[in-house]
């Protein structure tokens, strides 16, 4: 269910998680609306899907889409402090997902003859940029987008994460997040093989600003705005994650089972992000991004293909494309993204077999253990054979 945000492996600073940012709280309309269609094992989905909040997450939300239409149910709470129960029309935090958002600006600025996917990045962005990274002149644009840049992970520096727990409130920008990466041995030589980095797309982020000005604009013009996406939010204005039906955020901070507050750091953490990271939604217009997508309302057909143009981990099996995870879902691939955050997780995915997008998301940290996260993978798996049969 997740894309490592970050290791969280030191000791808990104090904090006032709790509801330090109730006070602060924009309204954004959040109307419950019944789906059209349906899905044809509904109530077996539904009853999963109480299942997982049984088992200790706070809250759960699942939107599918199928050639029966749309269905979708949440479950829980948003907040669990005020009893206020989880609704469809929820913000979710899609994390890594943010990823395959970004890869599409990238890719329709391709299309416009912008970037050349196979020049080097240093061709798109400044020396003061490019500069933190060892042997840019030799890492492609492509080589972000797939991973195979051999560029070293940011949020694998001790200091890095010290930092965001000791002072969360801190605004880290690109440059920062590069900063701990500054002149690092590359782990390997561009190109010659995959490693998930989230490196890599804050890299393709500040790409994108030199190009366009504002990355965040881009992504609005380029998806949001055609897609007609009016609850998905990616650094609109300086209170975009205080919207009202944002939901908290929970984490068993000592792996023991009890679960904590984390909304504050949560939101301080994903606030800073950009490219890796940044974007909530509703489950609805996550999936609508996914299915316009995949439908050709943002790309043309030569370019999706190119997005599945699949990279190979180190057991030989496909892994990654540009932008795009390669999955199995049960026993048959699945095209889209997951990600994990210190107090939510998501996935996102199509299944071609089956014509069926759906996004799931808990409100529960997925980047620590959890003794939770056992009970709740066996469900998830419930979920996935209900989604296949």
């Amino acid at each position: 269910m997740k894309r490592l945000s970050i290791k969280i492996y030191i000791v808990w600073i104090a904090v006032m998680f709790n509801n330090a940012l109730a006070q602060d709280f924009m309204v954004h309309p959040c109307e419950s609306v019944q789906p059209i269609g349906g899905f044809v094992r509904a109530e077996a989905l539904d009853e999963a899907m109480g299942k997982l909040v049984r088992n200790g997450v706070p809250g759960a939300a699942i939107a599918v889409f199928s050639d029966n239409g749309w269905w979708y149910t949440a479950k829980g709470f948003s907040r669990i402090e005020d009893k206020t129960p989880l609704r469809i029309c929820n913000l979710q935090y899609l994390q890594s997902v943010a990823k395959t958002y970004h890869a599409v600006a990238i890719l329709k600025l391709h299309e416009q003859g912008k970037i050349d996917l196979d020049k080097p990045i240093t061709d798109y962005l400044p020396k003061n940029i490019s500069g933190y990274i060892s042997e840019a002149g030799k890492i492609s644009v492509k080589m972000l987008l797939n991973h195979t840049s051999g560029i070293p992970e940011y949020n694998f520096n001790p200091n890095y994460v010290a930092r965001l727990l000791q002072t969360p409130e801190y605004a880290f920008t690109g440059e920062d997040y590069l900063g701990y990466i500054r002149k690092k041995p590359l782990d390997f030589e561009p190109g010659s093989r995959y490693s998930y980095r989230n490196t890599n797309y804050v890299l393709l982020a500040l790409i994108l600003d030199q190009i366009t000005g504002d990355h965040a604009q881009c992504i609005d013009d380029i998806i949001f705005k055609p897609l007609g996406l009016s609850s998905t939010f990616y650094r609109n204005d300086a209170n975009f994650l205080n919207y009202q039906e944002l939901v908290n955020s929970y984490w068993d901070r000592n792996s023991t089972g009890i679960v904590e507050n984390a909304t504050y750091l949560q939101r301080k953490n994903v606030q800073h992000m950009i490219g890796d990271d940044g974007i909530v939604t509703t489950p609805v217009e996550a999936v609508k991004f996914l299915k316009g997508l995949m439908e050709g309302q943002l790309l043309s057909k030569k370019t999706l293909g190119l997005m599945k143009q699949w990279v190979k981990n180190d057991k030989g099996e496909f892994a990654y494309g540009l932008g795009l995870d390669f999955v199995q879902v049960g026993n048959l691939e699945a095209y889209g993204h997951s990600g994990g955050g210190i107090g939510a997780g998501c996935e996102l995915y199509y299944i071609p077999e089956k014509n069926l997008y759906y996004f799931l998301a808990v409100n529960l940290g997925t980047v620590t253990y959890s003794p939770l996260h056992d009970g709740i993978e066996k469900i998830r798996a419930e979920i996935y054979s209900i989604l296949l049969q």
